[in-house]
């Protein structure tokens, strides 16, 4: 029983010993940087989620194509996000940041999506008036009545 005890209070000794924050990387991103990658991998992640195959088809890797964006490499990305996540706290205010942005994005992308629905709004009612205005002159044409062609060609 006293060998138990004293495993466990060694393992509760060692578990609690000092970790250390690793030192910043010689090419460490900057934290606003690290923000507009990660919001770009999570809308790199959702459109593989979405459309993954046409990606595959076309060779499309999302990871090449941010690192290409921001000018970075992968070793580059991993030992800079390592270093952040070293700090739990500071890497959620990072990650809150990543969120806010993708809100941001999202709410400039629905309101260009709602601008579009209306400009096609638009164009159907246009496209309905001007039909209108053609029934309404063939009307005027024809003295005030539709007659149909097909019972026109049958008398």
């Amino acid at each position: 029983m006293k060998k138990a005890f004293f495993t466990i209070g060694l393992l509760w000794v060692m578990g609690c010993q000092d970790v250390k924050k690793p030192e910043p990387p010689q090419n460490l991103i900057s934290k606003d940087e690290m923000v507009d990658i990660l919001a770009d991998a999570y809308i790199g992640n959702a459109a593989k989620s979405i459309n993954n195959r046409m990606l595959r088809t076309k060779g499309i890797y999302l990871d090449s194509v941010l690192y290409q964006k921001f000018g970075i490499d992968s070793l580059q990305f991993a030992l800079s996000n390592a270093y952040y996540a070293s700090d739990l706290n500071g890497y959620a205010k990072l990650l809150e940041q990543v969120e806010e942005q993708l809100v941001e994005r999202k709410a400039v992308v629905d309101s260009l999506y709602e601008i579009e629905k209306e400009e096609a709004t638009l164009r159907r009612d246009s496209i309905r008036k001007k039909d209108s205005i053609r029934v309404d002159s063939i009307k005027k044409q024809k003295g005030g009545t539709l007659t149909d062609p097909v019972q026109d060609e049958e008398e």
